[in-house]
Order: structure tokens, then sequence, then C-alpha cells
């Protein structure tokens, strides 16, 4: 069985073997955490470990992002807290249920759970605020992010955060088909999910990285600023003071620079809608323009 053994949070926690079968686990647990930032740190990462036949590897990986199934914890850990397998520890991320799009900040303090088949185990009070029973398995989406300072200082205190945007229903089903296509014995990937496309297209994988609908080819010209109808919606990526470097951020992701004012701006769009602009929304995200939201044709 596993023994966990609680040290000062600048201490990693030990291993602990599984009996019988040359099964090994791994144990990981942060001690309770201190006020103030400072308790975000040292960020322990940790060994790879096995379970079962399958070997996990942590990783300090900023763009980790996935699909698989939580559990509920049956120890009493309190708070908005999970364990994962890889995430560092301590680290923040966003779980989204895959049936209802409901969208929770939680903080990564465990190493766990010690099956193979379920991504993240949320601790009761946790699973509660996504609205998970106890003893019930949910299909969700792991994100790490970087939350504001004062969300971070709630869900160390045990208070949860606010809840995230709800994910829209053409993106859900996108990721519960990923879900679906995924061996439950590999580790998930973390790539960004592939964006719904109007006429869906065959693919080999939904794990292959892919692209958002229609994006502009080498010789296609993205659409100007003057062409975008005034009250369509558009993903604000990035800005710049200067041209070039806002064109090299808007051609790999598929999108066309602007200037209202001072600064060149990186933009995907046009999106009658909001479900349309999401997926665009994502992969700007994705690709590390955290502040990319989505906003009025202007």
């Amino acid at each position: 069985m596993p023994v966990n053994q609680y040290l000062p949070l600048a201490a990693l926690i030990v291993l602990a073997g599984c009996a019988g079968g040359g099964q090994a686990g791994a144990a990981l647990q942060l001690a309770q955490p201190q006020n103030g930032p400072a308790a975000d740190y040292p960020v322990v990462v940790g060994d790879a470990f096995t379970i079962g036949d399958r070997t996990w590897t942590p990783s300090d990986q900023l763009n980790y992002d996935a699909v698989g199934h939580a559990s509920v914890g049956t120890d009493d850990h309190a708070g908005i807290t999970a364990a994962n397998k890889t995430l560092p520890l301590p680290s923040y991320a966003e779980v989204t249920s895959l049936d209802t799009g409901r969208t929770i900040l939680v903080r990564v303090e465990r190493r766990g759970p010690m099956v193979n088949d379920t991504l993240i185990e949320l601790s009761k009070d946790a699973a509660r605020h996504l609205g998970m029973a106890a003893g019930s398995r949910l299909a969700v989406r792991l994100r790490r992010t970087n939350p504001p300072e004062q969300e971070r200082a709630m869900l160390r205190g045990g208070e949860p955060a606010p809840d995230r945007m709800e994910t829209p229903e053409p993106l859900l089903k996108v990721l519960r088909r990923k879900l679906a296509e995924q061996s439950p014995l590999v580790a998930p990937t973390s790539k960004p999910p592939a964006a719904p496309q109007e006429t869906p297209s065959p693919s080999p994988s939904m794990l292959e990285p892919q692209k958002l609908p229609a994006p502009p080819t080498a010789s296609a010209k993205p659409p100007e600023a003057e062409h975008v109808p005034k009250d369509s919606l558009i993903v604000q990526v990035a800005a710049f003071s200067t041209e070039a470097s806002a064109t090299k951020v808007a051609k790999p992701l598929g999108g066309f620079v602007s200037k209202p004012d001072k600064y060149w701006l990186v933009r995907l769009g046009p999106f009658a809608n909001g479900a349309q602009a999401a997926p665009a929304l994502e992969k700007a995200r994705a690709a590390g323009y955290r502040d990319a939201r989505i906003q009025r044709a202007d």
C-alpha cells in the first residue's frame, strides 16, 4: 500500500511502493499551503514512476492540455485541490466538465490518482464545485493555466475562485470525440484540441494538431480591417509596436494585422457568433497568447 509522508513545502515527498505483482506507485504531496505568494514556491516536479506497466514522467509543461476522466478523492483533502500524475506541484489548472461545459480553477497539490485510466482526482470540495457526486467519474478537459495572484490566494485559503467562461457546445463536441478516440492507458496528449469545422472532413486522428477552418495559404491575402463587417466578432490576439513583429505572429495563426491606433494588432476572424470564435480563441491561447479575447469588430 502507498505510504504518504508529509514534509515541509521545500521538500519532495517520498515514493511509495505497492504490494504484490511488482507494481510500483508514487505518492507526492505538498504540505498545507502557507499564506502569500511564497506558498507557491518551490515548484516540485519529481521523478518518473510506474503504475502497472505504464511509466509516467512529471514535467513542467506550460501548455499542458489534455482530456480524460476525473474521479473524486476519498481522503479529507480540504479546499479546491486536485491530484495529477505529471503536472508540477503546486500548479494551477482549469477543469472543464465535458457534460456541461462548466469550468473551474483548481490547485494541483498531490501526485495521483494511482490508476492509469484516470486523468485527475478532485478533492471533495472541488468535485462539488464542478457538480460531481461522491464516487462518480466525469469526462473532463484539464488545462494548465497561470491565474492572477488574487485567485491563487483564494485557492490557497480553501475558497473557490470565480468560475471560468463556460465552454461552448461546438468545442465540447470536439473534446468528447477526442476523448472517445484516445486510449485510456496511454498518457494523454497535451496538444490543443482541434477546432470544429462547419463541414467536418475526415482526419487521421483527433490527436494530431489541427488548423482553424480555411486558414489563408501563403498566396492568399488575409482580410483587411476595413473589410471586416462591423457587426461580426474577432479574436484580439496581441498588440505590437512594429508591423513586422505583428505579421510574424499573425502568419502561423492564420490571422490578419490592422493598425486602428498607435499599435499593430494581430486578429483572427471575422466570425458570425461566439461559438464560431471560440475555437480561434483556444488556438491563440494554446499558442501562448493567454490574454487573447473575443470582441466586436470596430
